[in-house]
């Protein structure tokens, strides 16, 4: 097997990422994608339709009843709970210190929740990418959905590359009104963010409450800039008014990792398609490099390439998050899983992400597919693997490749 030229460009010094960013910004709401137009399969609109048949309901009651009734409908646990008080929503009008905005997810699904708004939902598609919708349910249970073209304004930019995907900011903001006075990581989404960057305008609770980063502070204009001071967890908002009383860091992590990743997918999946049209139903040779390169893109990112340090001391995740967390592990023989937390220096024991097993993954399109398990092979031989993978020593590719072979991914023989 030939190596993949995206390899080769690796090795030769180049990044991916540029000729990527010069590709033009899609049409996504046209042929060959339809995003409006293609029946929707995500988890969100499952649920939906069950709903609209009478099939399953929610529970009446205040906000905070439907929420968590919500959460359970869609398998998303409470505990992954964050909360952001910068208006940098939709919703940005309900969005203050004193009325933080609440994001729940777990793999494949993403709720937003402001107390005396509408619900927000962004639920994974594994051709469309995210979509996204806003819910209002009625006191008695009955359920009005809405999928929002608005959303777009923010959720296809340069950060997902013109397609449909996820931001998430760090800004400081204002006591009074949310607004933001500065900005942080623009345009950009993942785990290679340093962590000093990352928080501006979102709560942090537990042991990394006061680490090194932007979270918990608000900021006021003064003549020369501005000035910064501290904004607790709980201080200025009622704690009762949500299902729980975190903000961890570890699901900080855990979701800027997410991002990352479904918005990586979502660009393979898009430029494949296009590729695939633009070909007649197969891949024209000159259209080869872009996708290799993507792949490849998908590759580092997967194996945790160039992962931002976590902050001196390590994390301490909240003990109900890692429960729930740990739930949805796969094991290899040895009980071995890609969800095994190491926290102390990264994320992961084992750097290949547990999204491999997502639904956005498995739905990528074969041409897609065979070049990212190619790369995975190449990249995780033990010896004459290309020098961006150093970083993981043999014992730790021995186990990332049994792991996956024995749950079912077919990564490449890395010849």
């Amino acid at each position: 097997m030939k190596p993949l030229p995206a390899l080769l460009l690796l090795t030769l010094g180049f990044s991916p990422l540029a000729s990527v960013a010069e590709i033009p910004v899609h049409r996504f709401s046209e042929a060959p994608h339809g995003y409006y137009t293609r029946p929707p399969t995500d988890a969100f609109t499952q649920v939906l339709n069950r709903i609209r048949l009478g099939q399953i309901t929610l529970d009446p009651g205040d906000e905070k009843t439907q929420l968590r009734s919500l959460l359970k409908t869609l398998r998303i646990p409470e505990s992954s709970q964050l909360l952001v008080y910068s208006a940098t929503s939709l919703q940005s009008g309900l969005i203050l210190p004193s009325n933080p905005r609440a994001i729940y997810f777990n793999d494949e699904a993403y709720v937003g929740y402001v107390p005396g708004g509408r619900f927000e939902i962004a639920s994974i598609d594994p051709a469309l990418g995210p979509i996204f919708y806003l819910v209002k349910v009625s006191g008695d249970g009955r359920s009005e959905a809405t999928r929002s073209e608005r959303c777009m304004n923010c959720h296809a930019g340069r950060t997902s590359w013109g397609v449909p995907g996820f931001v998430a900011e760090s800004v400081l903001a204002t006591a009074t009104s949310g607004a933001s006075l500065d900005g942080f990581r623009r345009e950009i989404a993942g785990h290679t963010i340093p962590v000093p960057e990352r928080l501006g305008g979102w709560h942090v609770t537990g042991a990394q409450a006061n680490a090194a980063h932007l979270g918990n502070l608000l900021a006021e204009a003064i003549p020369d800039g501005y000035r910064k001071f501290p904004n607790p967890p709980g201080r200025r908002f009622d704690w009762n008014r949500y299902p729980a009383a975190t903000s961890d860091l570890f699901a900080h992590l855990l979701l800027e990792h997410q991002i990352g990743f479904h918005n990586l997918i979502t660009l393979g999946t898009y430029r494949t398609r296009d590729a695939l049209a633009a070909g007649a139903g197969a891949i024209r040779p000159e259209d080869r490099g872009a996708l290799d390169e993507i792949a490849w893109r998908i590759v580092r990112y997967l194996l945790f390439e160039n992962e931002a340090a976590l902050p001196a001391g390590g994390v301490q995740p909240d003990p109900t998050l890692l429960k729930d967390f740990l739930a949805q592990r796969k094991t290899s023989a040895n009980g071995a899983s890609l969800r095994d937390p190491e926290l102390a220096t990264r994320l992961f024991r084992f750097r290949c992400s547990y999204m491999i097993y997502s639904p956005g993954f498995s739905g990528l399109p074969a041409e897609m597919q065979r070049r990212v398990f190619q790369g995975l092979g190449r990249a995780l031989k033990e010896t004459g693997a290309p020098v961006n993978f150093d970083y993981l020593p043999g014992p730790e590719k021995r186990a990332i490749r049994e792991i996956l072979q024995t749950t079912g991914i077919p990564i490449g023989e890395g010849r």
